[in-house]
């Protein structure tokens, strides 16, 4: 069946969930709605380390995880072995913490059976995804659970070999804030770096965090869904990341290009030639970039091929130090020369990002708060109303292409707030000043 962008693909909620350490007490452990004034937070009044939004969410997590960890809990996570770990192995241990002990909290059945179940479940579907390469394997360690532990061997490392190749970064408004486990979409999608789909994530009171799953762009009958399992601007590192983390070789068209042109070249250094490399790639991207009144038309269809004289812009470096400017500029001014390195940063992003990708629309709402900046202190070249004519112009472009990006992806996480609302903030806002 062909598919419409926009369209939803799957919806599948999550089997397990854990917040990255800067959100917890800010967020229900259980379904990650944000504290706010409609939503209070209460915390475990066992261990004091798990909050809730509520006594639903909290029976449901005690049931599903936290009984068999409540009281180990603080204990494990101040001990040496847990406090040595990296960042990264702190939230799959327990992440892993939390899905092992639904192995014991939902069945008497030894945890082996229940992986190998004749009815899929989604703890047999996650078990029979395929693991990782298995590079110095090291099973971080996990929350005691009892008399239980003694049933563990064997199940660790089936569970564990099937972590860094199949959890999700889950966000809201597109920035993250928790780890996630969702094996329906693990089994059902491969990656791409030019992909058709993402994925977004709804919190709703007293239920699993969902994930829906949303075509970029129209999909025709009997074509694959993929979604990216990395940032596709990692163009140098990412075949290393696919090898090391997923096992796997990835051909798209866009690593296939790479893999056709080898090392990419590095970026001028020079001032005067980089500002003409960066002129040359603005214009190339965007010809009509300097019409009256002005425009700025995004590709309709991934990048097959680059011209050699525009390779330079995909070195990992280029993209970083003018990430780097443009973060600066675009708090501090000055916003006209913000805005010139963030449509460099969009051209940049044409070349890496399949159309309509999430993150093209974020750079374009970034943007166009830059323009506002730039309107409302008067900082442009000239002081002149046409310079002020010029930026409003360019507010109104990049608000609508963000919408045009981000009505196709739609909301998701929090309920409040969000880039969708910014840029009706920002519409009504220009209106008022014109």
């Amino acid at each position: 069946m062909a598919l419409s962008s926009g369209s939803a693909v799957l919806s599948v909620p999550a089997l397990s969930v854990v917040l990255l350490p800067e959100q917890k007490g800010k967020r229900c452990d259980a379904c990650l709605r944000l504290e706010s004034e409609t939503i209070r937070l209460r915390n475990c009044s066992r261990c004091h380390s798990y909050w809730y939004c509520g006594e639903k969410c909290q029976q449901a997590q005690w049931k599903a995880h936290h009984k068999k960890m409540c009281k180990a809990y603080n204990r494990y996570t101040a001990s040496t072995a847990f406090q040595a770990l990296p960042p990264n192995e702190k939230l799959d241990s327990l992440l892993l913490s939390h899905l092992v002990a639904e192995l014991f909290s939902n069945s008497k059945e030894e945890p082996l059976a229940l992986l190998i179940e004749d009815q899929p479940t989604p703890i047999s579907t996650f078990s029979s995804l395929l693991s990782g390469p298995i590079v110095n394997q090291r099973i971080p360690p996990i929350c005691p659970m009892g008399p239980n532990d003694i049933l563990l061997e064997g199940v660790l490392d089936e569970l564990y070999s099937r972590f860094g190749n199949n959890n999700f970064v889950i966000h809201s408004h597109l920035v993250s804030i928790a780890h996630g486990i969702f094996p329906l979409a693990s089994r059902l999608f491969n990656h791409s770096c030019v992909p058709n789909a993402a994925a977004k994530y709804i919190f709703t009171e007293s239920e699993p965090v969902r994930m829906d799953v949303v075509a970029l762009r129209d999909i025709k009958e009997g074509e694959e869904i993929c979604l990216p399992y990395i940032d596709p601007a990692l163009y140098q590192t990412r075949q290393q990341i696919f090898n090391l983390t997923y096992g796997f070789v990835c051909t798209c068209i866009s690593c296939a290009f790479a893999e056709k042109i080898g090392p990419i070249p590095q970026p001028p250094q020079e001032p005067a030639e980089r500002e003409m490399f960066e002129r040359s790639l603005r214009n190339f991207v965007f010809p009509s970039l300097d019409s009256q009144p002005f425009d700025l038309v995004l590709p309709k269809e991934p990048y097959e091929t680059i011209p050699e004289n525009m390779l330079p812009a995909l070195h990992e470096s280029f993209l970083g130090s003018l990430s780097e400017v443009f973060s600066t500029t675009s708090h501090d001014g000055p916003y006209r020369v913000a805005l010139d390195v963030g449509v460099t940063i969009l051209a940049v992003y044409a070349l890496l990002y399949p159309p309509n990708y999430p993150q093209i629309g974020m750079h374009l709402l970034e943007m166009a708060k830059t323009a506002w900046n730039a309107v409302v202190t008067g900082d442009n070249d000239e002081n002149a109303q046409a310079a002020e004519d010029r930026l409003k112009d360019e507010l109104r472009v990049y608000l609508t292409r963000c919408q045009d990006i981000l009505g196709i992806f739609g909301r998701e996480g929090d309920s409040a707030g969000g880039p969708l609302e910014e840029i009706g903030i920002l519409r009504r806002l220009l209106v008022g000043n014109d």
